[in-house]
């Protein structure tokens, strides 16, 4: 994936986070370390947007480890911010 691309999905998700962010009054991953411990929501109506957030934050992580990864590589030939843009752009 370009890095552009892992740029745009990154801001999407972080859009979507945020609505859940909103909602429920919690940070991602104060929320995603409860869930992955097994945490149940209190209400039946949440399982489904829990199960959703929890879906993008692990999306969200995995789109950032991507985006280092490939500035990590793209710096190898270039080790300048402004080399950087222009490689990715």
């Amino acid at each position: 994936m370009q890095l552009a691309d892992l740029l745009t999905d990154i801001h999407a998700l972080e859009e979507s986070i945020l609505i859940f962010e909103r909602k429920y009054g919690v940070r991602s991953e104060t929320f995603y370390a409860a869930y992955i411990s097994g945490e149940e929501p209190d209400d039946e109506h949440w399982v489904l947007d829990f199960s959703e957030w929890a879906s993008v934050y692990q999306t969200w992580l995995a789109r950032q480890a991507a985006y280092r990864n490939e500035v990590q590589r793209l710096q190898r030939g270039t080790a300048s911010l402004s080399g950087l843009i222009r490689v990715a752009v």
